[in-house]
């Protein structure tokens, strides 16, 4: 157990906190080179309005938005604070939803945004890994070169292609599914069954959206792994044996051709998570995404920053979670 901890857990842990350190800096100083200065605009939006003030007031309402920013004191003093913000979840009030805290808009966004995620990667990862392990053993049937020119023509094809086309053919051309939003508009939430029906309802084409095209590259990868698998000796010495083709495939080339899927699936959280936003703005379901492009339209610097580091922290804590549930996976990381 001592072994474990020291050699496994601990530079796990080590690099989670410096995975989340990096992405805060990050997140720190890039919109600080930006040209756009956030209180500059908001400014110009209170005298887009035909506004008038004094300059004192101008001053006094200035420095009220540095310290609602985060913009107040010397750049230390200001990274400092903002790490604060960080640790405590405390972003200041929305500007566009005010007074509404921007913790309480991300954390009623996130649950979308993770569900739809979670949802998507996991079917998209177990249907593709299985056609590809099933088409790689057999991949001299036509049916198995069949799949393989499918997966490699929507492997390529952007997410918010994807979505557009689902949207276009199965909510407008051929009306199955809804055209956007989480529930039918003026719904109340509640738990029952009809609602849960309704949620599902909504999410079934931003999530077939998601995946048709992570499905493609699960099935391409596990498919090159099992037709390197059945080549070696152990698999053409259980042919020879007799083994049948069922057993050879589930018990020797798929179990052995999976961990690296497994490992390509913590690698694959983040592209798909930026996938999943633009999806909901695509579908206007009610994530993390459509939060994000409606704080950058209205240029509400607080939801944004807020936004972004929740992000950080929720992709590098569901890294770590699968991290650490890979030695159940793999007896050859048990056995070290």
């Amino acid at each position: 157990m001592k072994q474990f901890l020291l050699i496994y857990l601990a530079p796990r842990l080590v690099q989670y906190v410096v995975v989340i350190f990096i992405g805060v800096t990050v997140a720190f100083f890039a919109p600080r080179f930006s040209p756009v200065d956030p209180v500059e605009s908001m400014m110009a939006k209170v005298e887009g309005l035909g506004m008038t003030m004094d300059p004192e007031s101008v001053a006094r309402m200035k420095e009220s938005l540095k310290d609602l920013y985060g913009l107040g004191g010397s750049l230390p003093e200001q990274y400092l604070a903002f790490w604060k913000r960080a640790v405590t979840l405390d972003f200041g009030p929305s500007l566009t939803s005010f007074p509404t805290p921007v913790s309480a808009l991300v954390k009623r966004s996130l649950p979308w945004t993770l569900g739809l995620l979670a949802t998507a990667l996991g079917i998209s990862w177990l249907l593709g890994s299985f056609l590809g392990g099933v088409a790689g053993y057999f991949e001299s049937r036509k049916w198995s070169k069949f799949l393989e020119a499918g997966a490699m023509m929507m492997y390529p094809i952007p997410y918010f292609i994807s979505a557009i086309a689902m949207q276009i053919l199965l909510a407008y051309v051929f009306p199955i599914f809804p055209v956007g939003g989480a529930y039918p508009f003026g719904t109340l939430p509640e738990f029952s069954l009809g609602f849960v029906l309704s949620i599902l309802q909504h999410a079934i084409l931003p999530g077939l959206s998601l995946v048709l095209i992570g499905m493609g590259w699960w099935f391409l990868s596990m498919k090159a792994m099992i037709s390197r698998v059945v080549a070696e000796d152990y698999v053409t010495f259980a042919q020879a044996g007799g083994v049948s083709s069922r057993k050879i495939l589930f018990s020797y080339a798929m179990r052995n051709a999976i961990l690296p899927q497994v490992t390509s699936l913590f690698m694959a959280i983040g592209s798909v998570f930026s996938g999943a936003i633009i999806t909901e703005v695509v579908f206007n379901y009610p994530g993390l995404g459509l939060l994000l492009r409606k704080a950058i339209a209205t240029g509400d610097y607080s939801v944004i920053m807020g936004v972004i580091v929740m992000s950080i922290v929720a992709i590098a804590s569901a890294v770590l979670i699968l991290d650490l549930i890979y030695p159940l996976i793999d007896p050859r990381i048990r056995r070290k």
